[in-house]
């Protein structure tokens, strides 16, 4: 039991940054807007934040600036596309590309560098059998972001701001024709979604590894884009996908860290494996999807035509 214990606040602990990522893209398809730039974004922050970490000391200042770096991208990329009507998918590829540059050159510097990891735990809560193991130990942006899913629940279907927000996303023109500013209203969308994608990336440097690698990110940005449509752009779903990859993962490190007599690069692909499957099931129902997918998700708008 010790030992599932362990598992399961492993994979705990590998989901947060898949479901912080994939949360800030829910909210940012919610608005109409497809953002494939995750990825880039998540690594920017991730060497931001741990340069960040390393000149101050401070993981909550790493954090802040990691989440800065990627609104101040989500800005840019919104500039482009929302503003000047440029295409979403190839902007936001590029904005890929550019991150996993930048990110590659900024990080030279720190290859080297660690982190020293910190222990958090509740009292009292931590000694509960298996529960304090697994789910009372872990660090505090864990618990943040399953606060924030439970919030983004409550935004979306219990608030008028979030009413507000999926109609732009199902119908950008009656909401203009409203008198919602439509491209201020996708503006905050994209920068909250940048916010989050630049938390993930500082967690994963800061956190999870504690230690700054080029390529850190290694497509966890693409899986959480598959994540907001393997939940059907549903928040609570979302963090079950996310939990649901990392703990294949775990338990592929796991087996190997046994000596299952499977090849390691077998291993490694199951948990990109399981998610293909996942996805393959739930698109064989198009009824389901098409009565999740915000209506004019990827269309630009232009408020003078």
């Amino acid at each position: 039991m010790e030992t599932f214990a362990l598992l399961v606040a492993a994979s705990i602990n590998a989901g947060t940054p898949l479901m912080l990522a994939a949360l800030g893209l829910l909210i940012n398809e919610k608005s109409g807007v497809v953002n494939l730039g995750a990825e880039g974004m998540m690594l920017v922050a991730a060497i931001v934040g741990f340069a960040t970490t390393v000149q101050t000391g401070s993981v909550t200042m790493g954090l802040i600036a990691g989440a800065g770096s990627g609104m101040l991208l989500a800005a840019f990329f919104a500039w482009l596309t929302v503003w000047l009507g440029a295409n979403q998918v190839a902007t936001s590829l590029a904005l890929s590309l550019f991150g996993s540059g930048v990110s590659a050159y900024i990080g030279i510097s720190y290859v080297s560098k660690t982190l020293q990891n910190s222990k958090f735990s509740i009292p009292w809560l931590q000694d509960i059998p298996f529960l304090g193991v697994a789910l009372f130990r872990q660090h505090p942006m864990v618990y943040f972001s399953m606060l924030l899913c439970a919030a983004i629940v409550w935004f979306l279907y219990r608030s008028r701001a979030g009413l507000v927000l999926r109609a732009v996303g199902e119908s950008p023109l009656s909401a203009h024709a409203l008198g919602y500013k439509v491209r201020l209203i996708r503006l905050a969308a994209l920068m909250f979604g940048g916010a989050c994608c630049g938390l993930a990336g500082a967690f994963l440097s800061l956190i999870y590894t504690s230690q700054w690698l080029e390529g850190m990110v290694a497509g966890r940005g693409w899986i959480a884009l598959a994540l907001v449509t393997f939940a059907s752009w549903r928040p609570l779903h979302i963090m079950a996908g996310a939990y649901l990859f990392s703990s294949v993962t775990i338990l592929t490190f796991f087996m190997q860290s046994k000596g299952v007599p499977v090849a390691s690069q077998l291993l490694s692909m199951l948990p990109y494996l399981a998610t293909i499957l996942v996805l393959v099931l739930i698109s064989s129902n198009a009824n389901r999807i098409k009565l999740n997918m915000p209506a004019s998700l990827g269309k630009h708008f232009n408020p003078g035509s």
